[in-house]
């Protein structure tokens, strides 16, 4: 499945019911609280990659839900930690610049676990901006009923203000009751995209994540947070799709873990990356890998620039 970008003429044509409400929402919260599983659940198909290694988002995609009665645009942003290096302020900038363009703010907590010092940061910076917040609290599947009560008071008395909404970005169990509370705070408007669009993020970065996926899933130690992913080509063939990738690590060490042993492996990687790509795009895919050392890629402007990590 193709995942089909707005035309200027489909937008401006779109028929809109009347008191139909569309605009911006920004995920924002600690990393690994969700955000990705939440907007996969919300949209139906896989848009963002997920992981349980922290700091798995990296750029700031668009999910686009439609519903009956709105149109919501779901920002998906990094995680908001405290950097370690270029790459890590970037990311951290663009989920704050991302709470000041939007119509409404999703702030999404661990709710199985009481309220710490990170989530405070989180919703100290949330106390000072004028768009309305949602504070959601994501992993009610792993809350004991015995302890919820208490979790719900921590957070509440965090941000009083602001509505509490607790769900399960897994299971889906509250997630209808999320978008029924955020639509009524969305601006009445036209839709902003067709009703059918899903993400309108480039084809070419979908693919990049998703092996960048694999290799979370796949490596541990260091490896996730120094690995990058380019698409040096996509060709369609017919049916076909090739596919040709550079992995970006900044050690040797860290290319030999890639590869592993005989290339066991990057065979790894590719063969689960290839099944995810399937899901989304029709027709087989042709995936060929290369790993690349790139010493302190994460530290340089211009490689973070030309793999877009602009920090806007």
């Amino acid at each position: 499945m193709q995942i089909p970008i707005p035309a200027t003429e489909d937008v401006l044509w779109s028929p809109t019911p009347e008191g139909f409400r569309s605009g911006f929402v920004a995920l924002i919260g600690r990393p690994n609280v969700g955000k990705s599983t939440l907007l996969n659940q919300l949209v139906g198909e896989k848009v963002a990659i997920t992981s349980p290694v922290a700091q798995t988002t990296r750029n700031r995609l668009r999910a686009i839900l439609t519903t009956a009665t709105a149109q919501l645009v779901l920002l998906d942003t990094p995680g908001i930690h405290k950097p370690h290096h270029l790459l890590g302020e970037r990311l951290v900038q663009t989920a704050r610049n991302s709470i000041g363009e939007v119509d409404v703010v999703l702030a999404l907590m661990d709710g199985s676990v009481p309220l710490g010092r990170g989530d405070q940061f989180v919703l100290d910076l949330l106390k000072q901006i004028r768009q309305p917040v949602l504070l959601g609290l994501n992993k009610q599947d792993l809350v004991n009923p015995e302890e919820q009560q208490e979790l719900f008071n921590s957070y509440q008395d965090a941000l009083p203000e602001a509505p509490l909404l607790p769900f399960s970005a897994t299971t889906g169990d509250g997630c209808s009751a999320l978008v029924e509370a955020l639509e009524p705070l969305l601006p009445l408007g036209t839709m902003l995209y067709p009703a059918g669009t899903i993400s309108d993020q480039p084809e070419k970065l979908l693919l990049a994540e998703l092996i960048r996926e694999q290799v979370l899933h796949l490596t541990r130690e260091e490896i996730p947070h120094s690995v990058a992913v380019q698409i040096e080509r996509l060709e369609e063939d017919g049916p076909r799709t090739a596919i040709l990738a550079t992995v970006m690590v900044e050690r040797s060490s860290q290319k030999g873990i890639l590869i592993g042993k005989g290339g066991a492996m990057l065979k790894a990687i590719g063969t689960g990356a290839r099944l995810q790509m399937q899901k989304v795009f029709d027709g087989p895919i042709y995936l060929e890998l290369f790993v690349k050392v790139v010493p302190h890629w994460r530290q340089k402007p211009g490689r973070l620039a030309e793999l877009g990590y602009q920090g806007e």
